[in-house]
């Protein structure tokens, strides 16, 4: 140390200086301890007041959503009411009107009562809820007014069936046939608990058991196969053409030029194409339930073997192949393999028929 022109010396031990060095380093560490405490205390203080805002402003977003929903239910109830509007309009259009009223034997349910008085009791319990109440009540009265059009389309369809000397049980047990069947397991449900409605499962049931039937009426032999005006062999006992001995014909015979076309009677599949013996070229199409119906003598095919063709689609062409005497068309209608006499189905089937689609077609065309 310097003074008044004078130097003088301090000596500092080594173990004074130790205890400086670590003195210094203790007021450091405190000093940084005591800034790190009050950073920290003022961030958890942020930290808490962010947290009790984003509570609070759930809190706020919830009520607000709640009041929302509440406002919104007349729109959802609406814009609900509009589509089952649409739908409504759609069956009639395309069928016709939903009887409202039960027929002796029925067994559909009328729940427009039981609805009216959950109506008020939701009404008084929730008002908001209320549209969508009548809502409800609206389409279970469609369901059940399907259900009605779809069993009366199924007892005409039955009736008409028996009225052709069918029987429409056939058809029916289509129905319950398992064999050759399968995919995913994709179950129906109406309601959150994955349940089905009984009266969506009646609608069900009603709706399956008229398609089997409608299938079974578009299998019957309407359509003529050629013209009726030229039937040269009728169905039963004849005098054979060729040799003049007694013999039973099968089938009927339509004479007509070499290359006139050949109709389908009825929609089926075609489960033959080719020559069977006395037949020549033969085509076969079978409609289901054991009803097939056969095509022989032809000159030219015009269809494929498992193909699905429509009532009145040609299939062929007239020829004079197998045991024949000249160009013609011989057609049979079998039922489990035994032939029955096609004249009562083409002449009788069609307008019967007619009867049993009746409103249907009106409203299509």
């Amino acid at each position: 140390m310097r003074s008044e022109g004078q130097v003088r010396f301090i000596r500092i031990s080594g173990q004074l200086q130790r205890r400086a060095a670590a003195g210094a380093v203790v007021l450091a560490l405190a000093w940084v301890v005591t800034l790190g405490w009050a950073g920290i205390s003022s961030l958890l203080a942020t930290w808490h007041h962010d947290d009790l805002l984003d509570r609070e402003a759930k809190v706020a977003s919830a009520e607000s959503r709640v009041a929302v929903y509440r406002k919104d239910i007349g729109k959802v109830a609406d814009d609900i009411a509009r589509r089952q509007a649409f739908i409504e309009a759609l069956v009639r259009t395309h069928v016709g009107d939903l009887p409202e009223d039960s027929r002796a034997g029925e067994t559909v349910s009328d729940s427009r009562r039981e609805a009216g008085r959950t109506i008020d009791k939701v009404s008084a319990a929730v008002p908001e809820a209320a549209p969508l109440a009548r809502m409800e009540a609206r389409q279970l009265a469609f369901v059940e007014g399907l259900t009605r059009l779809a069993d009366r389309r199924s007892a005409s369809a039955e009736q008409a069936i028996r009225k052709l000397g069918l029987d429409p049980r056939g058809m029916l047990a289509a129905m319950d046939d398992r064999r050759a069947q399968g995919g995913p397991l994709l179950r129906l449900a109406t309601s959150a608990d994955g349940s089905l409605d009984p009266r969506f499962r009646r609608l069900g049931l009603s709706l399956a058991r008229m398609d089997a039937l409608q299938r079974g009426l578009q299998g019957i032999p309407q359509v003529l196969p050629a013209s009726l005006q030229f039937i040269s062999s009728g169905f039963g006992y004849r005098a054979d053409p060729i040799d003049g001995g007694a013999a039973f014909h099968p089938g009927l015979d339509f004479r007509g030029p070499i290359g006139a076309p050949i109709y389908a009677a009825a929609k089926g599949r075609v489960s033959f194409v080719g020559r069977r013996s006395g037949y020549g070229n033969c085509v076969e199409i079978t409609h289901g339930n054991g009803l097939v119906t056969r095509y022989a003598h032809m000159s030219a095919f015009r269809t494929r073997l498992d193909r699905t063709v429509d009532a009145g689609e040609v299939i062929g062409a007239i020829g004079s192949t197998g045991r024949s005497t000249g160009p013609h068309l011989h057609f049979e209608v079998r039922i489990h393999d035994q032939p029955v006499n096609p004249r009562p189905f083409l002449e009788v089937a069609p307008h019967v028929l007619e009867e049993a689609r009746g409103p249907l077609r009106s409203r299509k065309q």
